[in-house]
């Protein structure tokens, strides 16, 4: 069967393509945590529809086990550059994130987010729409065993840089804490 051709909407898209993986470990540090790393796959591909599909697999980078996931669609708006990032987590948390791709960079913060009625602690909440928009990155600390205060606001950028590697950075600001990075990950193309 040929591969599917990619639909146009998504072509400002197509350097995420593939799949990566962690080139040097992930790096996370936060004022109230102590700095830890993990490792990460991605896998960014299409089927021929309006979006992208993902999946994002952290594990522990001493015994290989196996930590946050997630995986979702990336959708543009047509004829535009406006993004939304759609996620389900394991944790049991969903969320749409929503931003603007310009060029080989792609930024975004939560719109609204929606959690299972038994999530594990610490719950992710929706602020209000008067507080700057919030996004739900914390869980993947909430995973690892750490307590964090409740989040305003988290944005989340991804870059293809220019080595060709893929990088995110997750920033956040807490009732606490003013905006912070919380996480870094670069990430180095192994299949097209």
């Amino acid at each position: 069967m040929e591969p599917p051709k990619m639909n146009p909407v998504v072509e400002p898209l197509s350097w995420m393509l593939g799949t990566w993986l962690s080139d040097p470990p992930g790096a996370g540090t936060y004022p109230t945590l102590q700095p830890f790393q993990y490792l990460e796959e991605v896998h960014i591909s299409h089927v021929g529809q309006p979006m992208l599909n993902f999946s994002f697999n952290s594990f522990h980078p001493d015994t290989r086990k196996p930590m946050h996931r997630e995986c979702g669609f990336i959708r543009l708006k047509p004829d535009t550059n406006k993004v939304a990032f759609v996620s389900a987590q394991n944790t049991g948390v969903v969320e749409v994130e929503e931003g603007e791709v310009n060029g080989q960079e792609l930024c975004i913060a939560s719109h609204s987010i929606a959690r299972i009625s038994f999530a594990k602690e610490p719950h992710v909440e929706q602020v209000s729409p008067a507080l700057p928009p919030a996004r739900s990155c914390l869980v993947f600390a909430a995973v690892c065993g750490v307590s964090l205060f409740l989040f305003r606001e988290i944005t989340r950028k991804f870059r293809l840089n220019s080595e060709g590697k893929l990088e995110q950075t997750v920033s956040m600001a807490t009732t606490t804490q003013p905006m912070t990075q919380h996480l870094h990950v670069t990430y180095k193309k192994v299949t097209p």
